[in-house]
């Protein structure tokens, strides 16, 4: 029941499954007071949404507040429980949609969706509280008990896809990564038109090499801990190493004639694969440290390696588990230590340490096999 005061909202009505609701634009320096989350203390089939995951808050802070001019966040859908009153424009038809939300200030509101934004919007606001008047779309459904609540909250997830990585990678161009790696396709003789720039996979008839997420990884690896902090050095550095690379990989070189099929080479060969990619760049930042001057030169000792997918003896344990591509991070080291011990690079003590280990396992399984 009002106690007579009340919140009044500027709102849009709505009919969604005959049941309406209402669209309001409220200045985010209320939402910390109005929208509270459900008692965490509760066990989960008490509570109408997921518990808050505060590792997620200070990210979502951060986007905002340092993307200030640029920043979205979608709506924030709340549940109210509490009889309200829709009171039409001055002059409107009975019809119309737009009008004021009257809403007790003793009602009870749930977060069906947007918790996290909620809670990065309230900490973004200590740092920031100019973003106060700054608003965000609520959107507002009648609370018709829980479990409408919680089927509110399945609804509203159930068919929330991510983006794959490569096209999240394709349309970013905050992260410096990202536009690099897009550069680099662009202006690569070895890239260009081979590189599948939505998908995070490749159909087996699929007539690319790589994949947009697999160059972003492997060209990140690349260019971490080297020296060149000028993101076109860096731009250059990466089209040198993967143009001196394509260079000394056969297999590469053919699909680019038209002597192979990229699929014939995914599947008999395993340097076109993430695994190899990174490692192949794990190598690299290695050899440019290593060898400043001539580094280049020593890259052409990779056509030496046998690559196909048949040499379990080197790949197996490797790039390969139980015949099947990994790219886990130990299988990425492990496959670099591969390359670095054949171009006669030292090792990192950390590495050095996972092929030791990797060495005795082979040791102790070929003696019980013996």
């Amino acid at each position: 029941m009002s106690d007579g005061f009340e919140y009044v909202f500027p709102a849009i009505r709505g009919i969604q499954a005959q049941r309406e609701y209402y669209v309001s634009m409220c200045p985010m320096r209320i939402l910390p007071r109005l929208f509270h989350f459900d008692e965490e203390e509760l066990s989960p089939e008490l509570r109408a949404q997921r518990q808050l995951n505060k590792a997620r808050v200070p990210e979502l802070s951060r986007y905002i507040t340092e993307n200030y001019d640029n920043y979205v966040f979608s709506a924030i859908t709340v549940s109210i429980d509490a009889e309200v009153a829709f009171e039409r424009v001055n002059g409107a038809a009975d019809e119309s949609r737009m009008g004021l939300l009257r809403v007790p200030m003793t009602a009870r509101y749930i977060i069906n969706d947007g918790q996290h934004r909620r809670a990065a919007i309230e900490r973004a606001l200590r740092d920031k509280p100019e973003l106060g008047d700054e608003t965000i779309a609520v959107v507002f459904f009648m609370d018709k008990g829980l479990e409408r609540c919680q089927q509110m909250f399945a609804d509203l997830n159930r068919y929330a896809i991510r983006p794959s990585k490569s096209l999240g990678i394709l349309y970013d161009y905050r992260d410096q990564t990202a536009r690099l790696a897009k550069s680099l396709i662009a202006s690569s003789d070895t890239f260009r038109d081979v590189v599948e720039l939505e998908k995070t996979s490749l159909a087996a008839r699929s007539r690319r090499l790589f994949t947009l997420s697999a160059i972003y990884q492997a060209t990140g690896e690349l260019i971490s801990d080297l020296p060149e902090t000028d993101v076109e050095q860096s731009a250059n550095l990466a089209l040198e190493f993967w143009e001196a690379v394509a260079e000394s990989l056969e297999e590469w070189k053919r699909v680019r004639r038209g002597d192979l099929t990229a699929g014939e080479v995914r599947v008999d060969f395993i340097n076109t694969h993430a695994v190899v990619l990174q490692s192949l760049a794990r190598m690299g930042r290695a050899l440019i440290q290593q060898h400043p001057q001539d580094w280049m030169d020593r890259l052409g000792r990779l056509d030496e390696i046998d690559w196909r997918r048949s040499n379990s003896s080197l790949w197996e344990g490797r790039a390969l588990a139980g015949g099947r591509l990994s790219k886990s991070h130990q299988r990425v080291i492990l496959t670099a230590n591969a390359i670095k011990t054949h171009l006669g690079l030292a090792l990192l003590p950390e590495e050095q340490e996972l092929e030791d280990a990797f060495r005795r396992g082979i040791g102790e399984s070929e003696s019980a096999d013996g």
